[in-house]
């Protein structure tokens, strides 16, 4: 019988499991409110679909989209959301990391840290992030 405490491979994979679960069930709860908050705002202007807008630039970094929802903005909270969405498969594979240090296994951790500083590398464009 195994000590109630220890991680083993179905303990981390059911962990992983709730946690991505978790994240895509928040991260839809948190858009669905933000296109609630847009619609409310928005929902009877019609849209011209000959021009392109693209995100304003305070919806383009992290400051600004936080500022956004906490200013309950459809638009900075939809924004939220699909930032969340994204963080949640970096979140598993940082929990993998710290799960296979707990388990001692030393060449996963090293694969795990390389595959987490890909995809750091390539979320933030091969630059860090400026946080103002």
């Amino acid at each position: 019988m195994k000590p109630p405490g220890r991680w083993d491979d179905q303990r981390i994979e059911i962990a992983i499991g709730g946690m991505l679960r978790t994240g895509v069930l928040s991260a839809t709860f948190v858009v669905l409110i933000g296109a609630i908050f847009y619609l409310l705002k928005y929902g009877h202007a019609m849209p011209h679909y000959a021009i392109f807008k693209g995100e304003p630039a305070d919806l383009r970094d992290l400051p600004g989209i936080f500022a956004a929802a906490l200013n309950l903005r459809g638009r900075g909270i939809i924004q939220l959301g699909i930032l969340m969405l994204v963080a949640t498969p970096i979140a598993r594979v940082a929990f993998s990391v710290i799960a296979f240090a707990l388990e001692r296994d030393y060449l996963y951790v090293l694969i795990t840290l390389i595959v987490l500083s890909i995809l750091a590398f390539s979320l933030f464009g091969g630059s860090m992030p400026v946080i103002r």
